[in-house]
């Protein structure tokens, strides 16, 4: 994507919305769904993700689970009862604001 900072504000939801496709994921694969859903348009580095992950765990949003994986430990992030109520309420929010954005740039606005 030419400017990320357009995803920026929306990376909370796009965390969201994966952990509710997917019921538990670990950060590296939540960065690799993200890049292979958009073609590679977006890439989340692990300096955004985690910082976002571990607000969303303490707003209690997300619960931690660590598991072993060929002797190394994993933590998988799965949305809480909150989060997922939080999920529909930034999609809802996410949608309204696409349509918003759409109405201006499908207008007959001109800065001419």
């Amino acid at each position: 994507m030419a400017n990320s900072k357009l995803y920026k504000g929306s990376l909370t939801t796009i965390i969201l919305k994966l952990l509710n496709d997917n019921q538990k994921m670990y950060g590296y694969e939540i960065t690799q769904k993200v890049k292979a859903l958009t073609n590679g348009e977006l890439n989340i580095t692990e300096g955004a993700l985690y910082p976002s992950l571990h607000k969303l765990e303490a707003e209690g949003l997300l619960d931690v689970e660590v598991t072993k994986v060929d002797n190394r430990l994993r933590k998988y992030y799965k949305l809480t009862e909150k989060g997922t109520k939080e999920t529909s309420n930034k999609l809802n929010e996410l949608q309204a604001y696409i349509k918003t954005i759409q109405a201006l740039v499908n207008s007959n606005f001109s800065l001419e």
